[in-house]
């Protein structure tokens, strides 16, 4: 299947991206090849596969939730580089 440059024009107008004509004709070529070898995947056989989400089968991690201790305030900033009255000091992100 081939992409024509005007279709790469078009997404890249969408995406608001400035390409020029050398970058086109690689994203033709490149996006022709990539949509030639997805349409060669349509002629695999798939009768009766399943369909998944996934290559490989997941299993969910959880573990469960066990209450334990924790560290107390003087310990959480022994290694702050700055403190102030107990807690951390952050450079200020918002004006």
């Amino acid at each position: 299947m081939k992409i024509t440059k005007e279709e790469v024009l078009h997404v890249a107008k969408l995406a608001r991206l400035d390409m020029d004509d050398d970058a086109v004709e690689k994203f033709s070529d490149q996006i022709g090849t990539i949509l030639s070898y997805m349409d060669s995947l349509n002629g695999v056989d798939t009768e009766g596969v399943a369909p998944t989400s996934h290559a490989i089968s997941l299993n969910n991690a959880f573990r469960e939730d066990e209450e334990t201790g924790s560290l107390d305030r003087d310990a959480a900033l022994a290694n702050a580089p700055e403190k102030e009255d107990g807690c951390f000091v952050v450079p200020r992100i918002v004006g």
